[in-house]
């Protein structure tokens, strides 16, 4: 993949994942789009090469990124990680903000891509954070954005 089209698919998967969020959220959201990427680390298990990792980088976060930075960031030796969850976390007047959840794992054989089937490469689109008691057919307000509200389960 090359990192236009890594970023053609950035662009795409931030769209629908907005439009996917709209049928949860009462917030507005805007087409001025920022990003937090939360990278993680994988393991060599099987002991093969196939794969670039970057053990240092564990639960790194990297926040209010463009998409060029994003691509900067995770377009790394004409490799990407094999999944990146997408997911809206918080909108304002100015803009929405994403979460990407990375795989510490990077190629460039679009066969490793998790979502690749879908059209969408490496991107899987997740709904924003919904409480438990969540029904659906209900729209939730985001809630506060804090760095714990990332990880929380």
């Amino acid at each position: 993949m090359t990192k236009e089209d890594f970023l053609f698919h950035l662009q795409g998967a931030s769209f629908v994942t907005l439009k996917f969020a709209e049928r949860y959220v009462k917030d507005k959201l805007v087409t001025d789009f920022k990003y937090n990427v939360i990278l993680t680390v994988a393991s060599n298990i099987d002991g093969s090469n196939k794969f670039d990792i970057y053990p240092e980088e564990n639960d790194i976060i990297k926040l209010d990124l463009t998409e060029i930075e994003v691509v900067d960031l995770l377009y790394r030796n004409n490799k990407i990680p094999i999944w990146i969850d997408i997911s809206v976390l918080k909108s304002s007047r100015k803009s929405t903000t994403f979460n990407l959840l990375c795989s510490g794992k990077y190629s460039n054989d679009k066969n490793d891509y998790y979502y690749n089937q879908n059209g969408s490469g490496p991107f899987g689109v997740k709904s924003p954070k919904l409480p438990i008691n969540y029904k659906e057919g209900n729209k939730i307000k985001l809630r506060p954005f804090t760095i714990r509200s990332i990880f929380s389960k």
